[in-house]
């Protein structure tokens, strides 16, 4: 897909223009405080390219759930201050979303400055089903960068939302692709174009409903489909396993059956787990295989001799894509599996493979673990949307960029 990109808006010229960006700041905090910065780091370069270039900005972003009214506790003001000190200039942070002091705010605007303003779900019409309720905010987003702005989407984790600062605000306003969305659009076409084989995709995770449609999609695409993490445990009930009380979704064990069935070639499973008596991260427990799992105890994470299988089969891969960790790796004594697939990615990439780590839970992993986000290809900012482009979906806010 050919989309817009920032190249071209910085060629047309932003100087003297008010650009909308759409940027995705939806960080995790505890408190007041952002524990992961991460996502604000990624936003760095298409914002100073814009700035560099003589561009005033008015950015938008959400932040958790706020169910379309102010709530202090989604506030953007944490993400203000710590814009602020990795632009290394004052962001100004507006009280609203598109009220008074937004308008006042962005109308004062001059070459070089940025705005951030509210929290954009603090609007219901941002998330609306009404497509009329929708235009009407986009066209009050808008209307903060006059008639002669433009829109950057650089928000990747959210553009398979059809939301009114993603998706609508494009119709309104020459839009283009940040450096980002750009960056991710790309990696995503090479996942799913001229591939380099072995082609080998890694899936973890709590649900098998949760990557269903990427399994179907990409299943009969790659050499080696290696799954783990709890929903591992469906698939083994599939088999006939009992699973004691590990994360178990009955009315899914038909459809891995038919998985089973169609891609048994491709599809690995574990052969061992370890299991604990308890969610916890001082549980006791043992590692046992996938055909002994004690009544009564759940399986945590995948066992050595799984890592081991599975590592030899990433090792020759040449293209790898991994969404999801193999077992609880928030928990030092079941980080193993995660560790050890990570790592024999790692091993793959050093060898030549292109790796890719779909986001979410994965990417989270990789830095908790200390596993060095350099040492993988690319490190996907938004994990949903990845998955939906994998399973073939559209993305409403990349689509609307198209040239």
């Amino acid at each position: 897909m050919n989309v817009n990109t920032l190249d071209d808006l910085l060629s047309a010229g932003v100087s003297g223009r008010k650009i909308l960006v759409r940027s995705d700041f939806n960080v995790p905090l505890d408190g007041s405080t952002i524990t992961d910065t991460g996502r604000i780091t990624a936003s760095i370069p298409t914002l100073k390219a814009l700035l560099d270039a003589g561009a005033a900005l008015v950015i938008t972003a959400h932040l958790g759930r706020p169910k379309g009214e102010a709530d202090p506790e989604f506030s953007l003001g944490p993400v203000a201050e710590e814009l602020s000190s990795q632009l290394d200039q004052y962001v100004q942070l507006a009280d609203d979303v598109v009220g008074s002091d937004a308008r006042e705010r962005a109308n004062g605007l001059t070459d070089g400055d940025v705005l951030l303003v509210e929290n954009v779900r603090f609007d219901p019409r941002e998330t609306s089903k009404d497509d009329a309720e929708r235009a009407e905010f986009a066209k009050e987003l808008a209307s903060l960068v006059g008639e002669d702005g433009a829109f950057v989407s650089d928000g990747f984790g959210v553009v398979h939302r059809k939301q009114a600062s993603v998706f609508d605000v494009a119709s309104l306003l020459p839009s283009y692709a940040g450096k980002l969305v750009q960056a991710e659009v790309d990696v995503l076409q090479s996942l799913t174009g001229d591939t380099k084989h072995p082609y080998a995709v890694v899936l973890g995770g709590s649900k098998v409903s949760d990557k269903l449609g990427v399994i179907e999609s990409l299943a009969p695409k790659v050499d080696t489909l290696v799954i783990g993490g709890g929903m591992c445990f469906t698939f083994l009930a599939a088999q006939g396993y009992s699973v004691g009380s590990s994360l178990l979704q009955d009315d899914m064990i038909d459809t891995c059956k038919d998985l089973l069935a169609r891609f048994g070639d491709v599809i690995a499973l574990p052969t061992d787990v370890v299991a604990a008596e308890g969610f916890a991260a001082d549980a006791p427990h043992e590692t046992v295989a996938v055909d002994a799992i004690p009544e009564g105890k759940m399986g945590l994470d995948i066992g050595p001799e799984s890592v081991k299988a599975f590592a030899e089969k990433l090792g020759a891969a040449k293209t790898i894509f991994w969404n999801g960790p193999m077992g609880v790796f928030e928990f030092p004594a079941f980080a193993a599996g995660t560790r050890g697939v990570a790592e024999a990615i790692i091993s793959a990439t050093k060898d030549g493979a292109f790796s890719v780590v779909g986001g979410g839970d994965s990417a989270a992993a990789v830095r908790t673990l200390g596993l060095g986000e350099e040492n993988f290809s690319h490190i996907s900012t938004g994990g949903g949307a990845s998955l939906e482009y994998l399973e073939g979906k559209e993305l409403p806010g990349v689509t609307t960029l198209a040239k």
